[in-house]
């Protein structure tokens, strides 16, 4: 079964999603912010800043409030809300029913639907993007580490809030798209190798492409994907690399970010 969960955002506010959505419903259901972020396990605070979100991404106020009296405070949806809502069922519903049209097409290709909003969709200024499955997580009240499985041999872990992991979700078996910048990669050649990067890739170089300055390393690390590094050309030099040099990726953990459908 397909399902399809719309994220909304822009460069300055936090995404709005289906969480978002439902505290919106919560409220206007519950008659209170209060009683709101109750019913769907938020603190005041957190509802409070997941609604300041929301007015800043739509440009108004969402709620109309009311304060003080024998009864306490109370608040409402305002047009602007329920329009929103609407709007949001339409679009999961629309999507769903699209991804839902496309899985004959895609039969045998060993490419899901779902894939297809990220592929087509997805812009960043991050020079690898590579999917794989959540295999771990550890987490305490403020930090988490995240186990991405990319390729049968590698394996990358992230560094990332607790906050991070309730608002994405993430969780084992998950699937997740990992993004990090080329310059944050660091080559070494393969051996016996001692480094205190979390993340130490095998992998072995398909192109190199060196201006005067500086240097692009494209890895081949398994499963038919790539990581690409940009190093000093003196670096590339210096360890000898060349095309079909066996080398090492090292990438610190908090220069991976996350991302999901």
């Amino acid at each position: 079964m397909i399902e399809a969960i719309v994220s909304l955002k822009d460069e300055t506010s936090p995404s709005v999603g289906r969480e978002r959505i439902r505290l919106l419903q919560a409220v206007a259901r519950e008659g209170s912010i209060t009683a709101g972020a109750k019913a769907v396990g938020l603190s005041y605070k957190a509802a409070w800043d997941a609604l300041d979100a929301m007015a800043n991404l739509f440009g108004q106020p969402l709620l109309t409030s009311k304060s003080g009296g024998t009864t306490g405070g109370s608040s409402a949806l305002t047009p602007a809300a329920i329009k929103v809502i609407e709007a949001y069922a339409r679009m999961e519903a629309e999507m769903a029913r699209v991804l839902r049209s496309l899985e004959p097409e895609l039969a045998g290709s060993d490419v899901k639907p779902i894939n297809l909003m990220s592929g087509f969709l997805m812009r960043t200024s991050a020079r690898n993007a590579l999917r794989g499955v959540i295999t771990a997580l550890k987490s305490d009240k403020i930090s988490a580490e995240v186990a991405i499985q990319v390729s049968k041999e590698n394996t990358i872990y992230a560094s990332v809030t607790a906050q991070s992991v309730r608002e994405l979700g993430l969780c084992p078996g998950r699937e997740a798209i990992v993004l990090i910048k080329a310059p944050f990669v660091m080559v070494a050649l393969e051996g016996d190798l001692k480094t205190s990067a979390r993340n130490s890739i095998s992998g072995r170089v398909l192109r190199l492409e060196s201006s005067e300055i500086n240097a692009e390393v494209v890895m081949e690390i398994g499963a038919d994907k790539t990581l690409a590094a940009n190093i000093s050309a003196h670096s590339a030099k210096a360890l000898k690399i060349k095309v079909g040099t066996k080398v090492r990726a090292l990438i610190d953990a908090a220069h991976v970010i996350i991302a999901i459908d």
